[in-house]
């Protein structure tokens, strides 16, 4: 029966975070596995309203086939925020929208990735984009990233032995690390990309989620003709209604990421993109926003007030200044996955380390999800955790 099986969907890996779903639907598991949005802030009555407005004043023109591009007013409204948060001048013509960014990574490896085509990706990497591009059967450039952004020496390595089609990059608040790519550092990494046949995917999902410090310049500005933006609604609106987009940097590229989009869908759900499109007008996208940060933000000082407290001294953590994660360093040797096993013995649920890796079979990183816990629960499952953590060690 295996042989009626693709090869391509044989070597893609399962999701490691949706498995770890199955474990934690034990309502005494506290988990930080997840990388969901905090439920009390979509905007259930505005939807609802905007919802009632689409069909009030479009009636049967909503429920019809639309253009494969998207909706022109959401994709208006789009460019528009570009210049405005970004200093971005994106042409509406430039936006495709999609059944999530996810989807644009999908649209991405089937435009440009033959099989055995080099990818650089980030290490650790987002584990959907590892998926995505393991479909096309693609070869992967891991290259590291820290506190200080992405290894330079590291990058320029891999373009003196590949010559890679894409680079993908979470340069804001990064899923899983949490950490944001420094100035300094992304312009380090254009002046490598400068006049090289490779384009950037900037994935920037959780950049409206800024706690503190202030914005760094988009890869769209710094490298305009390789850089290639995902954006999406999940993280500020809804996930459910798996609305996203991509920006391509030419019409060239635009028009071969069209012909993916038809091969695939037609078209992103266009009832949806009305509804979005009329919350847009009708609500004040920043004040919302602005709310989920305030939250976040007390979620994220909560749990790192609790790591200092209930883990050993041995364990380290990044510093996000926003976005939905924190990453957690073990003392070198010692297992994630078997912490894992510890810990929902002591009914608390984080991710190990090692889905976000190629070729990494034991790691001692996790990640930890501080957006869906309120803060008492968030001390709770953190004094669970390191408990867990003296045992492994002990």
């Amino acid at each position: 029966m295996n042989n009626i099986f693709s090869d391509r969907i044989s070597d893609v890996p399962r999701s490691f975070i949706r498995e770890i779903f199955k474990v934690a639907v034990d309502t005494s598991v506290i988990s930080f596995a997840g990388g969901l949005p905090n439920r009390d802030f979509f905007p259930v009555k505005e939807l609802q309203a905007a919802a009632n407005r689409v069909f009030e004043s479009a009636g049967k023109e909503v429920l019809q086939y639309s253009n494969s591009e998207g909706y022109p007013k959401l994709r208006e409204y789009i460019s528009k925020r570009y210049l405005e948060k970004k200093g971005l001048d994106i042409p509406v013509e430039n936006i495709l929208i999609t059944s999530g960014s996810q989807q644009g990574l999908d649209l991405l490896g089937k435009t440009f990735l033959n099989e055995g085509d080099d990818v650089i990706i980030e290490e650790p990497g987002y584990l959907g984009a590892i998926q995505a591009f393991s479909v096309y059967k693609s070869a992967f450039n891991p290259v590291p990233v820290g506190e200080e952004g992405m290894d330079i020496d590291c990058l320029k390595e891999v373009f003196s032995a590949k010559s890679p089609k894409l680079m993908y990059t979470v340069p804001n608040f990064q899923n899983p690390s949490g950490i944001s790519y420094p100035e300094e550092n992304r312009y380090a990494i254009a002046d490598i990309l400068n006049n090289k046949n490779t384009f950037l995917i900037e994935d920037d999902p959780y950049g409206d989620l800024r706690f503190t410090g202030t914005d760094k310049e988009s890869f769209g500005k710094i490298l305009p003709e390789n850089a290639i933006l995902l954006g999406s609604f999940s993280k500020t609106i809804v996930p459910s209604f798996r609305l996203g987009w991509i920006t391509a940097p030419s019409l060239d590229v635009m028009e071969r990421l069209i012909i993916a989009k038809q091969a695939s869908d037609l078209h992103t759900n266009y009832f949806i993109q009305r509804v979005i499109c009329q919350y847009l007008a009708d609500n004040d996208l920043d004040k919302h926003i602005n709310k989920i940060i305030k939250v976040y933000n007390s979620q994220l000082m909560a749990m790192v007030k609790s790591i200092e407290k209930y883990f050993p001294a041995d364990v380290s953590h990044t510093h996000p200044e926003g976005g939905m994660f924190l990453w957690a360093t073990l003392p070198e040797g010692v297992s994630s996955m078997k912490l894992f096993d510890l810990a929902i013995e002591d009914k608390v649920a984080f991710v190990p380390g090692n889905p976000f890796y190629v070729n990494k079979d034991k790691t001692n990183t996790l990640r930890l999800n501080f957006s869906c816990v309120d803060e008492e629960t968030i001390e709770t499952g953190i004094k669970r955790l390191g408990k867990s953590i003296e045992k492994l060690l002990s």
